[in-house]
């Protein structure tokens, strides 16, 4: 029997499937997990009609990988018609709901929240996702948290169930008393138990919906990012296995910060990089031999501004080349005028070490 050929190591595929809704980029910390999904997205904005970026990172750097600031709301980015981006922070909204209004039905529901271990980041990513589905985007693109973070919003479905089968105990044993406590402080009808739970069920329902959603293959896809090291290849592991229990398509790894063999290298710690990462490499391949895995090149300067990464966009779509990659003019001069200084301060050297023995 012949060796089927591994898939292609491009995103290709996804920007070939025009029925993904939904886009989910994740990974471990600081293997470049923005800077994928902003190309992701650029890339997608050239197939589909609209397509919305959102950062559910605590830390964003979205605004720093486009040079542009956003905030909770859609903005478009700058050079673009069609694409927009948003960056979420459930901690911060969490805040704002109880700072803002902590006498009314809301203050409640974020003491309630904040009693239930994980549901106010729920009930945060509810209220977002009704915000995303009454705006009509073709494909939206989730720049996600560090890997922990990401699976607590998997299991969002759940821990609003489970929150809310608490709040169902606390109605049935304390019902009476809240009732008549809401009507001593003169809070009216939307701000007894029964609304506080329609609250609830109705988050419980939209965030539902959107779950059968993301376990559908057809609307959903989650692109792996990492780096060729240990912790990122046992990372990766971890999170392919939790998708699979969860139930939603993966099938796209992005290798970042590779050193490719090719390019003509002196420096013995940069060989001892390419023969680690090599051996890292190998496992990948071995592990997801059905998965298509694209290769990015570590480049010398960060990746930040539309341009630039309208420009590395090129080896998401066409596997990287060293030996055909062709340099610009500018960096041709900067090499030339590198090694210039380089000969200069070995010349300088070479005169010393001349004049020294001349003395001995």
């Amino acid at each position: 029997m012949e060796d089927l050929e591994p898939p292609e190591g491009t995103l290709q595929n996804i920007l070939e499937q025009e029925s993904l809704k939904w886009v989910f980029v994740g990974g471990k910390g600081g293997v470049g997990k923005t800077t994928c999904s902003s190309i992701l997205s650029i890339l997608l904005s050239r197939v589909r009609s609209s397509v919305l970026i959102i950062s559910t990172d605590p830390a964003h750097n979205l605004s720093d990988a486009f040079q542009q600031r956003f905030t909770k709301t859609p903005n478009l980015v700058n050079g673009f018609t069609n694409l927009y981006a948003m960056e979420v922070d459930p901690n911060v909204e969490n805040e704002e709901m109880s700072g803002s209004s902590s006498d009314g039905m809301d203050g409640l529901m974020s003491d309630l929240a904040n009693a239930i271990p994980g549901i106010d980041e729920a009930m945060s990513f509810a209220e977002m996702l009704k915000l995303v589905q009454t705006m009509d985007y073709s494909v939206i693109v989730f720049d996600t948290a560090p890997t922990g973070h990401t699976l607590r919003l998997l299991q969002f479905p759940s821990t609003l169930e489970k929150g809310l089968a608490k709040m169902m105990s606390l109605k049935h044993k304390f019902g009476g008393l809240i009732s008549q406590m809401t009507r001593l402080f003169g809070g009216g009808d939307d701000f007894g138990e029964d609304a506080i739970l329609g609250k609830l069920e109705g988050m419980k329902d939209v965030i539902e919906r959107v779950n059968k959603q993301f376990r559908d293959p057809d609307l959903t896809t989650f692109v792996c990012v990492c780096i060729p090291e240990f912790l990122s290849l046992y990372e990766t592991e971890r999170l392919v296995q939790e998708l699979t229990k969860f139930e939603i398509d993966t099938h796209n790894i992005i290798i970042n910060q590779v050193l490719f063999e090719e390019e003509a290298v002196e420096s013995k710690l940069l060989k001892a990089r390419m023969r680690m990462q090599q051996k890292y490499l190998d496992q990948f391949y071995m592990l997801y031999d059905d998965f298509h895995i694209t290769k990015l090149p570590l480049l010398p300067e960060e990746v930040c501004g539309a341009e630039a990464l309208k420009t590395f966009s090129q080896y998401f779509v066409s596997p990287y080349d060293p030996s055909k990659s062709k340099r610009t003019v500018e960096e041709l001069e900067r090499t030339i005028s590198i090694l210039r200084e380089q000969l200069k301060d070995a010349e300088t050297e070479l005169e010393r070490l001349r004049k020294g023995k001349q003395k001995v």
